[in-house]
């Protein structure tokens, strides 16, 4: 059954209900603290007008960890090196890996920067944490294969600035803000002048979304926090739990480390895309570890593929485009619910499966925007256009402009 019909398939009244959904339970985790769709407000109001300054900044991903300096001259931001210095970190998934370990694989790499006059870290760290006034986060869970029990319910950043302070020798850190990846990427398109609105989207390992919210539509808003005006808030959007999901979901979701959660991301993200389709095959041998990467190595490479796998394979993909597009554009009709004037926004979009190809069809991004905008007309939008520009290194920008805010 599962080989003759796409079971993946959404039409648009699917992919409507979908999107209203997304608005519904954003707009409750604005109001209420413990929802499906967080909505955690970031307490740190981004410098749109940096001239001149220098920051360390920490991008934690799901396998990889960047560290680089990035300085602004003139307004605009220089890295140091370029692209900054990478390392594998799958190693935070192994049982036993403790925090002492990765604050000294944090710090191995950071050793290897001139650290001269840096003062502050913007610290990029992509996993649900709950922002402090301070600027720092407490981490509420570990997502994408990681547990370091140790960690939870704990300050992500003051400790490891401590920690950075104690062992490195040049190193006088006296600030660190902490911000979610998606965060990252909405600060990095504030260079988008025009745009009335603007969206973080990270589709790579995990997914999540995050945008600014006027603070008078934040019901739960910390009563501490007086600032007035326009809001940083991370979705955790992961979380979200669509509505028709199938029964190859339910199985996917039963096998994972963190059954009946992010439920979204499971549907979504690259690292759960390849357990899809072995859930589908379940009496097929495939390797242990079989990410977007490996799914979408079927579609480009279909010659030396079974004809199954590749038709399969592309559903799955074009699928989670798809319910990114719906996710988009539910979170687009809450803001203009917020807003009316808004007519264009600003999506900045990092992950390496939103950038992926797809050489013998529609590339991922291009499926997104395209549906995004078929579903905004439906929902009488049509004028509301998205751009999404291609920037380089949004994590780090992003993070130089928390550090420096």
């Amino acid at each position: 059954m599962i080989l003759n019909d796409n079971i993946f398939e959404l039409t648009p009244e699917q992919l409507k209900e979908i999107a209203l959904a997304l608005k519904a339970e954003t707009e409750k985790g604005l109001a209420q603290n413990d929802m499906q769709v967080q909505c955690l407000p970031t307490y740190i109001n981004p410098n749109k007008n940096i001239s001149q300054g220098k920051a360390l900044v920490l991008d934690l991903g799901g396998t990889n960890y960047r560290a680089a300096i990035v300085e602004f001259i003139d307004g605009k931001p220089h890295i140091h090196p370029e692209n900054g210095f990478k390392k594998d970190l799958s190693k935070m998934k192994d049982a036993g890996f403790t925090r002492e370990n990765l604050f000294k694989e944090i710090a191995d790499l950071i050793s290897e920067l001139n650290l001269d006059g840096v003062k502050s870290i913007g610290y990029c760290f992509s996993y649900p944490a709950e922002p402090a006034l301070s600027g720092d986060a407490k981490l509420l869970r570990w997502t994408k294969g990681v547990d370091i029990k140790e960690m939870v319910n704990e300050n992500v950043g003051e400790p490891l600035m401590k920690y950075l302070n104690d062992n490195l020798e040049k190193a006088q850190f006296t600030n660190i803000n902490v911000i979610n990846d998606t965060i990252a990427s909405l600060f990095s398109g504030l260079t988008d002048r025009d745009a009335q609105a603007h969206i973080g989207l990270i589709v790579g390992t995990g997914t999540n979304m995050a945008t600014f919210i006027h603070s008078d539509k934040i019901a739960k808003l910390n009563p501490e926090y007086t600032q007035k005006g326009l809001v940083p808030i991370n979705l955790e959007s992961g979380n979200f739990v669509p509505p028709y999901l199938t029964a190859i979901d339910e199985t996917v979701d039963s096998l994972s480390d963190s059954a009946g959660r992010q439920r979204f991301e499971k549907a979504v993200s690259g690292m759960y895309l390849g357990e899809i389709l072995k859930a589908v095959f379940p009496n097929d041998r495939f390797e242990a570890k079989f990410d977007a990467q490996k799914l979408t190595t079927i579609m480009n490479y279909p010659d030396i593929h079974k004809e199954q796998y590749v038709r399969v394979a592309r559903q799955i993909y074009q699928r989670s485009a798809k319910l990114v597009a719906a996710s988009l554009a539910g979170l687009t009709l809450a803001l203009i619910s917020h807003d009316g004037s808004i007519k264009k926004v600003c999506l900045t979009a990092e992950g390496s499966l939103f950038w992926s190809h797809d050489d013998c069809d529609t590339d991922y991004n291009k499926i997104v925007l395209d549906e995004l905008h078929k579903l905004l007309g439906e929902f009488g939008y049509g004028e509301v256009r998205v751009n999404i520009p291609q920037q380089e290194n949004a994590n780090l920008i992003g993070s130089a402009v928390a550090a420096l805010s």
